[in-house]
C-alpha cells in the first residue's frame, strides 16, 4: 500500500489539526489550518485514504512544501 505525503503549500503557524492518526479522510478532506498573514489556509488531503502519520502538531511552524502527514490508500 503506498503512501502519499500531504503538504502545505504555504509558509505558517499549524492552528488546527482536523484529523488524527489512524482515522480516514477522503480525496479533498481537510487535514490541517495553517494561519499565514493572518489568514487561515486549510491543507487538503490529495486522496482517500487512512492518515499513518501527523508530522505536525499544534502551534508548529512549517515552511512552504513541508510534509505535514502521510496517508496511505
Amino acid at each position: 500500500m503506498p503512501e502519499i505525503k500531504i503538504i502545505t503549500e504555504v509558509a505558517g503557524r499549524i492552528c488546527a489539526t482536523l484529523v488524527q492518526v489512524g482515522g480516514t479522510v477522503a480525496d479533498g478532506d481537510e487535514i490541517v489550518v495553517v494561519e499565514a498573514m493572518k489568514m487561515e489556509i486549510p491543507v487538503p488531503s490529495p486522496a482517500s485514504g487512512t492518515i499513518t502519520s501527523l508530522l505536525v502538531k499544534l502551534d508548529d511552524v512549517v515552511a512552504e512544501g513541508q510534509a505535514i502527514a502521510m496517508i496511505a490508500n
